[in-house]
């Protein structure tokens, strides 16, 4: 939408940066979208919120100089307004024509493009071993990341390609040596960064087990074996072999006080086990997974924190603005974990939601079997990550 040449609107049109329009969701205020991308990328992905009130109209419906009326009237003329679609130009020149007819406009920057880059780090602050924890978290997509550092030293786990930069901007602000980049699994929802740290000194780490996938940098990387460790600082990090969501996944224990799960537990939910072998490898995988959280997950102590890979539209932060909950509270609130193992496998194949938007190239480019540039990793990437099972049919009340 955003590659078409748009006329400069008549009327000068004010921007809004992703940020201010992320912290004004954040702060609780009422915001008002007009999503102008196709009704189809709308349904897919866009920009929710408790105070959020959004609506959908294509950017075709304002090119002619008659706008409809009855399309008119279903944009608010009492309060403000953001327009928004892909990468800016198309919002531009609608909120040019919605001004033009009096409105209170302004669009945003970058369309969801510049809404993808937003990467916040928020301290995990009930993580009580070595160091400190921080959880990075990329409202766009769910995408959860995490940077532990002690004594001079640090450890990024499931870091994204698009901001390598970010890590090292991080480290070197805290004034520590980024040692390790660390992945749970091949990722299938967005590009990993681990080879890409790997290029800037930092020692990358990959699961032993995901190797047979068909990793092409295998020799390039540290293989993590389940019970491995490495040291940051005072910090451990031990490597705990948890298949399910994928035959190579590791979830990272650090310091005894967070499992960094991947994509195998989330606060809301647990992983989908269908993206590595499609549906007739799933219930395999799926009884895979209901033998890792039982055995390796569930039997770590109840205060354990877990912080998953991903976080939903659905899912509440804890007080510290985390996606982070003790093992022993999610036991409580999520009917999966105590279920038998038949009844967990039918749950769980029956409500998986459609899988991540390019997902095949993803994993092909993960694993090292294609290459592509930055912009085309950062496009490839776009949208809901959908790596979890459906968390309406898990998380009960």
């Amino acid at each position: 939408m955003d590659d078409m040449d748009f006329p400069t609107p008549d009327a000068s049109v004010e921007s809004v940066a992703p940020s201010e329009l992320k912290a004004r969701i954040d702060a609780g205020e009422d915001v008002t979208l007009l999503d102008a991308r196709m009704e189809s990328d709308y349904e897919e992905w866009r920009i929710d919120g408790d105070t959020v009130e959004s609506v959908n109209i294509p950017y075709f419906e304002f090119l002619d100089e008659e706008i409809d009326a009855d399309v008119l009237a279903t944009i608010p003329d009492d309060r403000e307004v953001t327009v928004l679609c892909a990468k800016g130009g198309a919002s531009e020149f609608v909120a040019g024509a919605l001004k033009d007819r009096g409105y209170d406009v302004n669009h945003l920057e970058e369309g969801m493009h510049g809404w993808a880059r937003i990467y916040e780090a928020v301290e995990v602050e009930r993580y009580d071993g070595a160091g400190t924890l921080l959880q990075y978290q990329r409202p766009s997509s769910g995408c959860l990341g995490y940077l532990v550092y002690d004594d001079g030293e640090a450890a990024v786990i499931d870091p994204l390609r698009a901001f390598t930069e970010r890590y090292l901007d991080d480290a070197a602000a805290l004034d520590v040596e980024l040692r390790y980049a660390i992945d749970t699994h091949v990722h299938a929802d967005h590009i990993s960064g681990v080879r890409e740290l790997t290029e800037e000194g930092v020692e990358g780490v990959v699961p032993d087990a995901a190797v047979d996938r068909g990793v092409t940098y295998a020799d390039e990387m540290t293989l993590a074996e389940d019970g491995d460790e490495f040291q940051v600082g005072s910090a451990t990090i031990e490597a705990v072999y948890t298949p399910g969501h994928t035959s190579g996944m590791t979830s990272y224990l650090i310091d005894g006080k967070l499992l960094a799960t991947g994509d195998g537990l989330f606060v809301e939910s647990v992983a989908r086990p269908d993206l590595e072998e499609g549906a007739e490898g799933a219930e395999d995988a799926a009884r895979k997974l209901y033998e890792t959280l039982q055995e390796r997950m569930l039997t770590l102590p109840e205060d354990t924190l877990i912080g998953g890979a991903h976080f939903s539209d659905s899912a509440v932060p804890a007080e510290d603005g985390t996606y982070t909950a003790p093992i022993g509270e999610l036991r409580e609130q999520m009917d999966a974990l105590t279920m038998e193992e038949d009844e967990f496998v039918e749950l769980v194949l029956s409500d998986m939601p459609p899988r991540p938007a390019n997902y095949e190239e993803i994993i092909q480019t993960n694993l090292g079997q294609q290459s592509v540039d930055d912009e085309e990793a950062f496009e490839l990437e776009l949208g809901p990550n959908n790596c979890a099972a459906s968390q309406e049919s898990l998380a009960g009340d």
